[in-house]
């Protein structure tokens, strides 16, 4: 039996239910204008039992597809045949146990741990979701792909087409909007760069006019097959914790993306009986980009079983168009106001029983750097994982005895300028709003003596 036939496009709407075939390249069902699920018919494909199934494959890393931490879970994202997929050995990432850390935010040693996917090839989250997308992208034929970015797609994107040359590059970005140490990884990876007079959700609403006009293969997370691949960081999880589900898994907002495959993924392993309970999610935006802050915690807008009031979620997103109002946050990943996957998102607190809150800047900075000072340097949005896992921490939603996953997004040198404006420069700080900057670590200047610099050495220790 071909996988494919499996397998399916279905439109999130329980009112509309439409069904696709994957041969169709579709972002939002034609019939309804809602989001699209790849689905499957779990009782005609082979099923693990258990979890622990997978560890078989540990031993298999000399096949690329076995090797990638994605398509290691192939039989739980089975839309085509596993050697089909393509790969450039995304998903090598660490689930590091941060006790110090934990001390810190009010966490008993060992329930704060730390999922670094700033170790993927293009140093990103997005490596799984792309290695998805552009597995269907070759399968339909694609000659080119597009998306728009604040840094990260196109990053992943770009490395993607010049690793498998599966397809060449198109990226959208807005002007000033982009980190340049993200620009810098499209710019070398050969991608053709678009960028316009505006920020990610103008560069969000052209590229979605452009591609089917051009037939350009779209990756942004829109794309439900991005989902797919992105709904494997939860698995990582589970296996670096024996497959025993944490109690909290909190992650930084932005297009919630990440969010809406977290929710799907333990929807559909709870479902299969792979697992008997499900983390509570906790999704955390910057202050100055809050929509779905605005529409869950003081709007009230629920799931409420795919029953939900799309015209309220429409009508907050076309003030937000119609006003021209533009995100602000240092944390270029998030510094998104119109998320393209709010309905999805909507469906995995649902499933997850899950909260949403915001940090403001200071926050988010002061964390990222409390992360980098434990080892593992990260992108300003990751920082707000563990902001928000102070805030709920303090709210006594989080007990100190829950084991809670931060989920870290990107690199630490992702946003460089960015983290040495916070450590060293008190006129950007303030331009950026940032107060008292208590996690920062300036350099020591002093005069080019011996003495002077063994001084201020020993003044450190």
């Amino acid at each position: 039996m071909s996988l494919q036939r499996a397998s399916f496009q279905k439109c999130i709407s329980p009112e509309c239910g439409a069904m696709f075939d994957l041969s169709q390249t579709l972002v939002a069902c034609p019939d309804c204008g809602h989001l699209l699920d790849i689905c499957y018919e779990w009782d005609r494909l082979k099923v693990p039992e258990r979890l622990d199934y997978f560890e078989q494959f540990w031993s298999q890393r000399r096949n690329p597809q076995r090797f990638s931490g994605v398509w290691r879970f192939h039989e739980l994202l089975p839309f085509t045949e596993i050697g089909d997929c393509l790969t450039i050995g995304e998903g090598q990432t660490v689930l590091q146990q941060a006790d110090r850390l934990a001390n810190l935010v009010g966490l008993q040693p060992g329930k704060l741990l730390l999922q670094y996917e700033g170790f993927n090839p293009s140093g990103s989250f997005k490596d799984n979701g792309m290695a998805a997308a552009l597995t269907h992208a070759s399968l339909q034929g694609a000659k080119f792909a597009a998306c728009a970015s604040t840094g990260n797609t196109s990053a992943s994107l770009a490395m993607f087409a010049a690793v498998t040359a599966a397809v060449k590059a198109i990226v959208f970005v807005g002007s000033g909007k982009i980190a340049y140490g993200k620009l810098s990884q499209a710019l070398d990876y050969g991608a053709c760069t678009i960028q316009i007079e505006g920020d990610f959700d103008d560069a969000m609403q052209r590229v979605r006019q452009v591609c089917p006009d051009l037939g350009i293969y779209l990756v942004n997370s829109v794309n439900p097959f991005r989902l797919e691949g992105q709904k494997t960081i939860m698995l990582r999880v589970l296996e670096a914790l024996r497959w025993e589900p944490p109690d909290w898994i909190v992650v930084p907002g932005g297009n919630l993306g990440n969010s809406s495959s977290f929710g799907k993924i333990f929807g559909e392993l709870k479902m299969l009986g792979l697992i008997d309970r499900i983390p509570r999610l906790a999704v955390i935006n910057a202050e100055g980009a809050s929509t779905l802050n605005h529409l869950y915690n003081e709007q009230h807008l629920r799931w409420q079983g795919g029953q939900f009031s799309a015209n309220q979620m429409e009508s907050c997103l076309d003030s937000l168009r119609d006003s021209r109002a533009a995100a602000q946050t240092v944390a270029s990943a998030i510094e998104i106001n119109l998320p393209v996957n709010l309905a999805k998102c909507l469906r995995a607190l649902e499933i997850t029983d899950g909260v949403v809150r915001d940090v403001s800047d200071e926050e988010i900075l002061d964390h990222k750097a409390l992360i980098g000072r434990h080892g593992f340097g990260c992108e300003p949005a990751s920082g707000a994982s563990l902001a928000g896992v102070r805030k709920l921490r303090e709210e006594g939603l989080i007990s100190e005895s829950d084991r809670v996953v931060c989920i870290l997004t990107g690199h630490g040198l992702k946003d460089p300028d960015v983290t040495v404006g916070y450590h060293t420069n008190p006129a950007w700080r303030e331009e950026k709003g940032i107060g008292q900057a208590t996690s920062a670590n300036p350099p020591t200047t002093v005069p080019n003596e011996v003495e002077q610099i063994i001084a201020a050495i020993r003044q450190f220790h």
